[in-house]
């Protein structure tokens, strides 16, 4: 079994984002799962914090979802032509203590998509993770990309992705990436 960790960077209970992030665990294939990590509890970062209290429960969870899978899925939205700060954040406390970011994160496959109602769905939002994860030393996927534009259209009011087209891609993509991971492709 294939188990992919899949984290959507924003907040909103019926985001696009979010939307896609269940209907990749609901695509993923056979011999696959997409576990669902959630950044709502997680506090803005602060060392000094850290410091006084140690990790947050929230952070460890997310943290040992991400040590426990074989891949990770980061389904980004993107605000001002870049990362959203509460996903960013997330990604941050996971890389602490320091000494604890090679078993998180070095050489973890790791995927990027995106849905945006903009015109060209999240490409700056996904090139900008990829000084991230490469500072992380994980291991970007990099045969495929999913950009999912104006996904008011492919949306339906509770958030769930309706389009065909989209869906179908996106099954391609997670298929994929699951088929990278375990050394199938």
């Amino acid at each position: 079994m294939t188990r992919i960790a899949g984290i959507a960077g924003s907040l909103r209970q019926q985001s696009f984002n979010r939307g896609l992030l269940r209907a990749a665990a609901d695509l993923a294939p056979a011999g696959t799962s997409i576990d669902i990590v959630s950044i709502d509890k997680i506090p803005l970062y602060n060392a000094d914090k850290e410091e006084a209290v140690g990790i947050p429960a929230s952070v460890e969870r997310m943290k040992e979802m991400i040590a426990s899978s074989d891949g990770l899925l980061l389904v980004t939205p993107e605000y001002n032509n870049g990362i959203p700060g509460v996903f960013k954040n997330a990604i941050d406390w996971a890389s602490r203590p320091a000494s604890d970011i090679p078993r998180i994160f070095y050489g973890r496959p790791v995927a990027v998509i995106g849905a945006s109602p903009g015109g060209f769905g999240t490409i700056l939002a996904q090139n900008g993770w990829l000084p991230v994860l490469r500072t992380l030393r994980t291991r970007p996927w990099l045969e495929g990309r999913l950009l999912v534009s104006r996904a008011g259209s492919a949306f339906d009011e509770e958030g769930d992705l309706v389009h065909e087209e989209v869906r179908a891609q996106l099954k391609d993509f997670i298929t994929g990436f699951a088929a990278s991971i375990s050394g199938r492709a």
